[in-house]
C-alpha cells in the first residue's frame, strides 16, 4: 500500500514551523500554512505585536497572501492548517474567502470559534479539529509560561 506524503500531519507541522517563528519574534506562536493542491501557496505567523495591529492574526495574514498569489479573492480548492482554532473574526474572514476545508490543532475554549453554538464558516467548508494538537498546546503554553514568569499579573505576589 502506497503512503501519502502530503498528508494533514505533513501540513500541520509546517504551520507549526511559522509558529515557532512567531516565537522568535515574541509574537503569540500562531502559525498558518493555506495549501492549494498539495502546495503550500500562503505561510503565516501571528504580527499583531510587530503591525501593532489587533487584526494582524496568521489567518488574515496567510488569507491576503494566497489570495494575491492566485490573484483571486475566493480560496475554493484550498485549505488552511493553523495551530491554533481561528477566533470568530478569523472565523468569518475564512467564510468569505469560501476555503475548502480548515484545520486546527489547538483548540481555543476562550475565543475559538467552534464555542458558538452555530457554525459561522462557509457551509461547504470542512472543519478538522485536532491534528497535532499537542505540540500546538505546547508551543502556547511555553510563550505564555515565559510571560507570567517575566511578567506576573498585579495579583501575583
Amino acid at each position: 500500500m502506497e503512503q501519502q506524503l502530503f498528508t494533514d500531519d505533513y501540513f500541520m507541522k509546517e504551520a507549526l514551523k511559522v509558529a515557532r517563528k512567531a516565537l522568535e519574534l515574541d509574537e503569540i506562536p500562531v502559525g498558518a500554512v493555506i495549501v492549494n493542491q498539495d502546495r503550500i501557496i500562503a505561510r503565516a505567523h501571528n504580527m499583531t505585536e510587530q503591525l501593532q495591529d489587533v487584526t494582524a492574526h496568521a489567518e488574515m495574514i496567510a488569507i491576503t497572501s494566497a489570495s494575491s498569489y492566485l490573484g483571486a479573492k475566493y480560496l475554493t480548492g484550498c485549505t488552511l492548517y493553523v495551530t491554533l482554532e481561528p477566533c470568530v473574526m478569523c472565523a468569518a474572514a475564512l467564510k468569505w474567502a469560501r476555503l475548502d476545508r480548515v484545520v486546527f490543532g489547538a483548540h481555543d475554549p476562550k475565543e475559538g470559534f467552534t464555542r458558538l453554538q452555530e457554525s459561522i464558516l462557509h457551509g461547504k467548508t470542512m472543519v478538522v479539529p485536532g491534528i497535532l494538537e499537542e505540540p500546538s498546546s505546547r508551543l502556547l503554553k511555553e510563550f505564555f509560561r515565559g510571560r507570567r514568569d517575566v511578567d506576573p499579573s498585579p495579583d501575583q505576589p
